[in-house]
């Protein structure tokens, strides 16, 4: 008999299974939140001390990430947000860190496998036309430099969508589905937060709700993909190399740009020229998506 296509999600979840009641996930987020803001505010505290600037400047380029140190700082931040859902599976769960992830040697194969199957994709896409969007892009950094940044640049770009990851795909995933049975319950919802995360009407103007559908689509792919590796492999080696192409390769001139070598020809005031690129953006998810299950197909 053929495998159902979720078996090893079963493997994923069942350390959840041990403290699975609801009001014990309800406090571990609001436990988790308070503790990323808290370590969060006193980082950009301890920064703002040291830097010895004035604090409207900082918070300037922090909000934007229009800089290379900005963006490291904001990046580094995210790691806050896997110590708090650390401290919450331990108290509250009495289980660890690690047991978010998944088996760790089917991570680290699946990560691989996945890395490469995308890495695969992004070059296809980057020699066959059309080249550009819409108009030439715009050099934003000195080849020299950006390669002397780009491994701390990936490092930090891990950081941050392995807490992402972790926290909605691991953490929320895993408590949701030990409860539910439905995807509509773990694979939804917890994708409905990511895209909530994701709603930034005072960045992204009228384009903030297509932006945070994007997101929350994109939360569902990665929810499947882990249900059907049954770890964290498959959604971080998507997360992490879509966002290498957003925030290393080319990104939106106003919004974290800071670590980028080319700046789209318009930014996020364009709204029709915005509009017009996200399906195709959109379809590029969907192409990454069925590349990580081709990968990951046992």
């Amino acid at each position: 008999m053929k495998p159902a296509p979720y078996a090893p999600h079963e493997v994923f979840i069942a350390p959840a299974r041990h403290k699975p009641e609801l009001w014990r996930f309800v406090a571990g987020l609001v436990l988790a939140g308070f503790a990323y803001i808290l370590l969060s505010q006193v980082f950009f505290q301890v920064v703002y001390n040291l830097a010895r600037t004035s604090y409207p400047a900082m918070l300037g380029e922090l909000m934007t990430g229009r800089t290379a140190l900005a963006m490291y700082l904001l990046l580094l931040s995210f790691g806050f947000m896997s110590v708090g859902v650390a401290i919450s599976v331990r108290l509250l769960h009495s289980r660890s860190f690690l047991s978010l992830l998944g088996p760790i040697p089917a991570l680290l194969r699946d990560f691989r496998l996945v890395s490469l199957s995308v890495l695969a994709v992004m070059a296809v896409v980057f020699v066959l036309p059309p080249w550009g969007m819409g108009g030439e892009f715009i050099p934003n950094m000195p080849v020299q430099k950006w390669l002397a940044l780009l491994f701390p640049s990936l490092i930090l770009i891990f950081v941050q969508v392995s807490a992402e990851e972790v926290v909605f795909r691991g953490y929320v995933q895993q408590q949701l589905a030990v409860r539910f049975r439905s995807p509509w319950a773990w694979m939804v919802l917890p994708s409905v937060l990511f895209a909530l995360g994701h709603y930034l009407p005072d960045t992204a103007g009228d384009n903030a709700l297509i932006i945070a559908l994007w997101a929350g689509m994109f939360g569902i792919l990665m929810a499947d993909l882990t249900a059907r590796a049954g770890s964290l492999g498959p959604a971080i080696a998507v997360h992490f190399w879509n966002n290498v192409s957003a925030m290393l390769i080319v990104s939106l001139p106003e919004d974290l740009s800071g670590l980028a070598l080319y700046l789209t020809p318009f930014g996020l005031e364009d709204t029709e020229a915005l509009r017009a690129w996200l399906p195709v953006d959109f379809a590029m998810m969907l192409v990454m998506w069925l590349a990580a299950r081709l990968a990951i197909r046992r």
